[in-house]
């Protein structure tokens, strides 16, 4: 069996989530559920960044312990990950004890080792991004990430040998071409390296919400150290005898980022990876940001999407699947209501939502529910569904989710496309036979469209699945398909006829989508649908 190891990035804790956290989940949580649809061993983690000295301003502004002040935080991303439906394995925490005993032997074994020596660090620091700045890459004292002012200090510190490891990453990024992806990212990266690595500062002494450096206590491990780790504590990785889990899934088989934080994961954790011997990851994927209609999302602008306020109005399928489907993954994209209620209305309630009422309408109409599915002929796909769905994973493999979900809408077009040229509700009155036919072809086209858009709408496409007559869950009948025919036992299978569906069709006020997913910032109020999780069909 194969396995797969996918992560996000673990989110600093000083805020509550929001749409760009969403974002890298969902994706990661679609591929997690692909693979385990193909019959992979799949092990998906998040988690929470939870030292440094942003979390411990952010506690004492809310009059709180950085413990108590994190646990309410912690407790928001998990209500919104389980709002998204999020599948993980694991969500691993930097102040869990589990994680924190092995920073602590990491950073002693990398100082006896010579990769950590003790030095003094004078420099420019970025408290929001626990940064290190040297003089070149600040402009006009800020931050050139952030835009914020920097602080200039001079104190003792740790330092890893990143400039001992220069060749050696840029060997690897050239013996090993999907490292760093998307590719159109990688010159940034690589050129950074070429312009020759400075030595890492990797402590502090005037941060105390932090792990200790178990030899000399008065200094805390840099955060962004303590961070990157966690994709291997969260595998049981130790020094002396490693777990299970890291046995079998180490390396990662992808580590997805925003483009903020790429530079850490392809710079930074490689060395820490090499220090310590260990493979490194097979790819580091950096996706883009989303602006709001047109602006950078910030709380002085209003207007930062509340993910659970779109699920609300929308349902948390269509969410996902909006956010995969309206930008090349690894682009930036801009969030709005109307595009998102556009791809709604036109790609999921017109086209997969009426051709599937059209099935189940005349199925149930003029052949008592009961359709034989074995009887088609490959008219309207002319390819087998394994051949179908190979081209479909190769897009998913490729992270491009834009373009899997095109080629499914392009067969629910083909579809209806077909079903308007065959005209079955007229064939029903000459040729009840050919009729059939043409509804099987339906059928069929239906069930790839929903074993392929599962993992990004598992709720709608297990109701389309068990409409049109599959008794087993998707889920677990998938696997069995080898590697994924839609109906594993061709018979009569029992459709189940089709329910009334009602979405918004407009946005009120004809807005567009800034505050609270278009509720108190502007745009539109949240009408409450009665089913959030369906279609509108038009009938035949």
């Amino acid at each position: 069996m194969k396995t797969f190891y996918i992560t996000t990035p673990i989110y600093y804790a000083n805020d509550v989530p929001h749409i760009g956290h969403a974002y890298t989940t969902i994706a990661a949580d679609v591929l997690a559920r692909w693979r385990r649809l193909k019959g992979d061993r799949v092990y998906f983690l998040t988690g929470t960044d939870e030292h440094g000295s942003k979390i411990a301003q952010a506690a004492k502004a809310a009059e709180q312990s950085p413990a108590a002040y994190l646990e309410g935080i912690v407790a928001k991303y998990k209500a919104l990950w389980k709002r998204l439906d999020i599948t993980t394995d694991d969500y691993i925490r930097t102040t869990e004890e589990r994680h924190k005993q092995v920073v602590q032997a990491i950073f002693e074994r990398l100082i006896k080792q010579g990769d950590i020596y003790l030095g003094k660090y004078e420099g420019w620091y970025c408290v929001p991004d626990e940064t290190f700045w040297a003089e070149g890459e600040i402009t006009e004292g800020k931050c050139p990430t952030c835009g914020r002012p920097v602080e200039r200090i001079t104190e003792e510190s740790y330092f890893l040998r990143l400039s001992a490891y220069e060749k050696r990453l840029l060997d690897h990024y050239a013996q090993n071409p999907d490292f760093l992806l998307p590719r159109s990212r990688a010159p940034e990266i690589i050129q950074f390296v070429k312009g020759g690595l400075r030595d890492l500062s990797v402590s502090r002494v005037k941060v105390a919400w932090g792990i200790p450096v178990l030899s000399k206590p008065e200094h805390t491990v840099y955060v962004w150290i303590d961070a990157l780790t966690n994709y291997i504590t969260a595998l049981g990785y130790r020094l002396e005898m490693s777990g299970p889990l890291f046995q079998e899934f180490w390396p990662a088989d992808v580590h997805l980022v925003g483009k903020e934080i790429y530079r850490f994961h392809a710079v930074i954790w490689p060395v820490l990876l090499m220090a310590l011997g260990l493979p490194l990851p097979k790819r580091v994927f950096a996706h883009g940001w989303w602006t709001v209609e047109g602006e950078k999302m910030s709380k002085s602008r209003g207007n930062v999407v509340d993910p659970h306020a779109v699920v609300e109005t929308y349902g948390v399928d269509a969410f996902r699947y909006f956010l995969l489907r309206e930008v090349p993954f690894g682009s930036d994209g801009d969030f709005s209501l109307k595009a998102m209620l556009g791809r709604y209305n036109s790609e999921l309630a017109n086209a997969l939502g009426n051709l599937l009422n059209r099935v189940l309408t005349l199925v149930e109409k003029n052949f008592d529910g009961v359709l034989d599915v074995s009887a088609a002929t490959n008219e309207l796909v002319a390819s087998s569904s394994a051949e179908w769905l190979a081209s479909y994973d190769e897009a998913l493999n490729r992270l491009a989710f834009n373009e899997g979900l095109e080629k499914v809408l392009a067969l629910v077009n083909q579809a209806n496309k077909f079903a308007e040229d065959r005209a079955p509700w007229k064939l029903i009155k000459d040729d009840r036979e050919k009729a059939k036919s043409v509804l099987v072809e339906m059928a069929r086209a239906l069930k790839l469209a929903a074993l392929a858009l599962h993992p990004v709408m598992p709720t709608i496409t297990q109701e389309m699945w068990q409409q049109l007559g599959e008794p087993v869950p998707l889920g677990q009948a998938a696997p069995a398909c080898s590697p994924a025919e839609p109906s594993p036992s061709p018979q009569a299978k029992r459709f189940k006829k089709a329910r009334p569906f009602s979405p918004r069709k407009e946005l009120l006020d004809g807005g567009g989508g800034g505050g609270r997913g278009g509720g108190e910032g502007g745009g539109a109020p949240a009408p409450s649908p009665r089913n959030p999780h369906t279609f509108n069909r038009r009938t035949v």
